[in-house]
């Protein structure tokens, strides 16, 4: 599991640049898992909102865009650079329902916030990088409501015709251009290595009802490079 001092020097090395590589090494398709994670957080109309691992605020932003009326949003890291930059575009925004969001200091794996209180969370890319995966779900489960939701945006384990053009990419290509975007080679090493030790669709769908959640869906995206998962607190939990 990922050294948690490590990470969080890790992203605190990249914050100011982390939007821009995103943008890049993704080619833009980041926008539309968003787009996806936005559109299930909002089936369930919920009115508290807790996006854990927030990082630069970019999935807390996106729902108070997309949901409306707007829930009451908490954004949570517990890397104060990228808060900071997430900080830095809240007051930048003229949009009233982003201005409304908090970002807030936290760590996943012992999460501030009272039993119960929030209708869902969301972790978009963070799942990964917790150094106790069960923990953090645990976390997550108990700060839910009974019936509050949990979505969770990973990279997951891609088509297997399709794995040796992605891996070679992750392990090759994509250092490169990181180093180039933001200086810093090794950050983007440590991606590609969490996502190939990352487990398939199949076996995190089974972390997340071992937590003692009722899963609801576990949907592919992109050729599966990615999966969005969403389940359910159960109503009696």
């Amino acid at each position: 599991m990922p050294d948690p001092k490590a990470v969080n020097s890790m992203f605190g090395r990249i914050a100011k640049r982390y939007d821009t590589a995103n943008r890049v090494l993704s080619a833009g398709i980041d926008r539309g898992w968003r787009r996806r994670l936005v559109e299930a957080v909002g089936r369930h109309r919920p009115a508290r909102v807790l996006d854990l691992a927030t990082g630069s605020g970019d999935v807390a932003f996106a729902i108070a865009r997309g949901l409306h009326p707007s829930p009451e949003i908490i954004g949570m890291d517990f890397c104060q650079p990228m808060l900071d930059e997430a900080e830095a575009k809240r007051r930048m925004s003229r949009d009233p329902e982003e201005s409304k969001i908090r970002f807030l200091p936290g760590d996943g794996l012992d999460l501030p916030l009272p039993d119960g209180s929030q209708d869902a969370v969301t972790i978009a890319f963070g799942l990964r990088n917790l150094a106790d995966r069960a923990r953090g779900l645990a976390e997550m489960r108990r700060v839910l409501r009974p019936g509050g939701i949990l979505h969770v945006l990973e990279f997951s384990q891609p088509h297997a015709w399709f794995r040796p053009f992605y891996y070679f990419y992750l392990r090759h290509l994509l250092p490169a251009l990181a180093r180039l975007l933001t200086g810093d080679r090794d950050a983007y090493l440590y991606l590609g290595d969490t996502i190939g030790k990352f487990p398939s669709r199949e076996e995190l769908t089974a972390e997340i009802s071992t937590a003692g959640l009722e899963v609801i869906a576990a949907v592919p995206l992109t050729l599966g490079i990615v999966a969005l998962h969403s389940a359910r607190k159960p109503a009696a939990g």
